[in-house]
């Protein structure tokens, strides 16, 4: 595979209108994860100057002279900003005094930083997008159809088993292992992808943390990592979080902060009617890969992973990676949460798109039983016409209705 072309992303075709439309589009995403190779080969590339903050003459000229960089080339990409805060200053004040769509491009791995200085400084001159790691469909080089448009712009559920493709065999295990990075899922063999995933880590603890903050105490931070992954799909209880790790609270909410600003978790806020209660109740909290924090875990076979206390907690990590590609993609962006009421019952996802909500509950089974959709019928009914119907995903091979307002749709139909 390596010398092949390098797989077409699904965020190609946003990134070109973005720059179609914005004087500054910003690209995040975890390190390694594919924003360089991204940058230099969608659509448009070969017309914008490529220059990179990890080239140690760039770097100095971004540090030294940044209204001289970025004025060299009317349409310019910069990657990996994030390694000299202050060019957004520059930035600013050359779309201020030009105005024109598409003139930067600019790439970054910390999440945290790039909104602290840009959000400032570039506030209506710029369009966020973020890459995550590769899906399936990336991955195996199939068509990049947007196959979750399927669900969220049917009507009810009969247009949605319409409107969905043939399921594809699809063993999610082995995918969830892989995970997106690039060089791990593509890698021939196990044992190159063990290799990679371990060097990441050490050098995500040796190099990136310390570009982003100061932090003394390595092993404690490599231990809150390895604490967080074992937690996927779980309620985020920090105060559980830092006792297990022997941190103070203090410390273990920010080590989380920057491990979410450089997106190796990802947190999934819960749903309530009204918008107030959604910042004080309880995120889950998953990893921003799933082959990553398997391997933080200490897990490398199937077997392994079936062992664990919750193996389906990481079908839903690695469904929510697929999911957060897909709405990405859409504009306006839907927002996703999940769902818990009082008395414990739950709902893995709820994508909300304007006025429409979307309840998706996930079943690593590959039989689905009207019983799995009782929360999600309680759901439609308290949401009427916002909520038309519901979805069990699940690893059969027949999508079917479930109940008068939920469907079973086979995870092959969607990824």
């Amino acid at each position: 595979m390596g010398a092949s072309a390098p797989p077409h992303r699904i965020l190609s075709g946003k990134l070109a209108q973005a720059l179609a439309r914005a004087p500054v589009v910003i690209l995040s995403g975890a390190r390694q994860v594919g924003k360089s190779t991204l940058v230099q080969g969608f659509d448009g590339a070969a017309e914008r100057e490529y220059r990179t903050l990890d080239h140690l003459a760039t770097l100095a000229r971004a540090q030294e002279a940044p209204e001289a960089l970025v004025s060299e080339h009317p349409r310019l990409t910069l990657d990996e900003v994030q390694r000299a805060p202050d060019l957004m200053l520059a930035v600013k004040y050359v779309v201020d005094r030009e105005n024109r769509a598409g003139q930067f491009l600019l790439t970054g791995s910390a999440n945290l930083l790039l909104t602290r200085t840009s959000g400032e400084s570039l506030a209506g001159r710029a369009q966020y997008l973020t890459l995550r790691p590769m899906t399936a469909r990336e991955l195996d080089r199939r068509p990049l159809v947007h196959a979750w448009d399927a669900l969220l712009d049917a009507s009810d559920a009969d247009d949605a088993l319409a409107r969905l493709a043939p399921a594809i065999e699809l063993d999610w295990r082995e995918r969830a292992l892989r995970g997106g990075f690039p060089p791990a899922a593509l890698a021939t063999s196990a044992s190159e992808r063990t290799q990679w995933l371990e060097d990441y880590a050490s050098t995500y603890l040796r190099r990136d943390l310390r570009e982003l903050a100061r932090v003394d105490d390595l092993p404690g931070f490599s231990r809150l990592m390895q604490l967080a992954a074992l937690r996927s799909g779980g309620l985020l209880n920090q105060t559980d979080l830092a006792r297990d790790a022997g941190l103070s609270r203090t410390t273990t909410q920010r080590w989380l902060s920057l491990l979410e600003a450089t997106y190796l978790v990802t947190l999934v806020p819960p749903f309530f009617e009204s918008r107030s209660k959604r910042l004080i109740a309880a995120s889950k909290l998953y990893p921003g890969d799933t082959g990553l924090a398997l391997q933080l875990a200490g897990v490398e076979t199937v077997e392994q992973l079936e062992r664990l206390p919750r193996p389906g907690a990481w079908l839903e990590a690695w469904l929510l990676n697929e999911l957060l590609v897909a709405l990405e993609t859409r504009t306006p962006k839907p927002a996703l949460y999940h769902y818990r009421t009082a008395t414990g019952q739950e709902i893995d996802f709820v994508i909300e798109a304007g006025r429409r909500r979307l309840p998706i509950e996930v079943k690593s089974t590959p039989a689905a039983r009207p019983d799995d959709a009782k929360v999600l019928e309680r759901f439609c009914a308290e949401h009427r016409e916002r909520a038309p119907f519901g979805v069990v995903l699940y690893t059969g091979r027949e999508p079917m209705r479930l109940t008068a307002n939920s469907i079973a749709v086979p995870l092959g139909a969607l990824v």
